[in-house]
């Protein structure tokens, strides 16, 4: 059962009326509380004087060597991750021996924290990009996959059965029942994914990096450059806040049956 067209754009409006206003008393606070000492400046310097760092490293062309330097390991172990989680997780449950091999592993391995390994990895790759890639690559991967299982298992048996009876190919199988039931999985897991990447690479950058938004903060924390520590955050924050709002977006396009059934 759906909501009429009205109800939900007043729900929705709503919704957005309370986040606009919970998040303009967030920025107003942050201004007012340093800047009558209710916070010490020094330790939260107020919106106002963080933003025109921001602004500064911005023009300077320094923020955004490392923004790119960040989104380019990013999107490295990310793309990794997708390319083999995807078919890997479609394979597990199409496939009994893959299945039987790669099981315990995804089991024994799937909830490991990666930053309890990025100091086994250090040892054996090194303080370098091979490192970093394989922190991002291992922590992106683990959800993804764990979402395309569940979306090929959540496939109704109905669908298959009704297709197998007109003697649709496998391939055809495939791509007209089984990959449009799991694009749903699929994205959630890689909004997860996304947003687990962007943790790893700022703790990796903050290990063993000298350049990227995670080196930065760390470099400027230390340096007791807290307004361009908090500008970092804040760049660190709306690279995040954009990702997920297009993939979001791109969910909605790709699942535009599921809402209209």
């Amino acid at each position: 059962m759906t909501l009429p067209l009205a109800k939900k754009k007043g729900l929705t409006a709503q919704f957005v009326f309370r986040k606009t206003v919970a998040i303009a008393t967030f920025l107003f606070i942050w201004q007012v509380f340093p800047t009558l000492e209710i916070i010490s400046p020094r330790t939260l310097p107020p919106l106002s004087v963080v933003l025109t760092k921001l602004w500064q490293t911005i023009a300077s062309g320094e923020m955004r060597i490392h923004i790119a330097i960040s989104l380019k390991r990013a999107l490295s172990g990310f793309s990794a991750a997708v390319a083999v989680a995807i078919p890997l997780g479609f394979l597990m449950v199409w496939s009994k021996k893959v299945h039987q091999f790669f099981n315990p592993i995804v089991q024994l391995f799937r909830n490991t924290s990666s930053l309890a390994l990025y100091p086994v990895v250090l040892l054996i790759f090194g303080i370098g990009e091979t490192a970093k890639f394989i922190i991002i690559f291992w922590t992106a991967a683990w959800p993804l996959l764990i979402s395309v299982i569940d979306g090929v298992r959540a496939v109704d048996a109905i669908y298959v059965k009704a297709a197998k009876s007109m003697s649709i190919s496998t391939v055809a199988l495939f791509f007209r029942v089984i990959l449009p039931s799991t694009i749903p999985y699929i994205l959630t897991g890689l909004r997860i994914s996304a947003t687990r990447s962007m943790v790893a690479l700022v703790a990796a950058e903050m290990l063993g990096a000298s350049s990227g938004l995670g080196y930065l903060i760390f470099d400027t924390q230390n340096k007791d450059e807290i307004d361009k520590m908090y500008a970092a955050i804040i760049t660190l924050i709306s690279i995040g806040m954009i990702l997920n709002f297009g993939l979001i977006r791109l969910e909605r396009r790709l699942t535009v049956w599921k809402r209209s059934a």
